[in-house]
C-alpha cells in the first residue's frame, strides 16, 4: 500500500540536495536514512541527540574559529 506524506518545503529542499543522481526517488533517500539510523548504537543515538541540542543552542565553533585557536 502506498501513501502520501506531508513535509515542509525546507525538508523537501534538503531531500533534493541528498540525491546521489537526478532520478533517485525520495523513498530511496528515506530508506537509506532509516537503515543508517537502525545501525546506530544506543550511545551513538544519545550522542547525536546531545550534539543536535548543542547546535540548536548555538554551542558550536566554526572551522575558521577552530583554526585561529589552533594557530594561537
Amino acid at each position: 500500500m502506498e501513501t502520501t506524506i506531508q513535509i515542509s518545503q525546507e525538508l523537501l529542499e534538503r531531500l533534493r540536495t541528498m540525491k546521489m543522481y537526478d532520478r533517485e526517488s525520495y523513498e530511496n533517500i528515506i530508506w537509506d536514512m532509516v537503515e543508517d539510523r537502525m545501525e546506530f548504537s544506543e550511545q551513538t543515538k544519545k550522542n547525536i541527540l546531545q550534539s543536535e541540542k548543542e547546535i540548536r543552542e548555538g554551542k558550536i565553533v566554526s572551522l575558521e574559529e577552530l583554526k585561529k585557536k589552533r594557530e594561537a
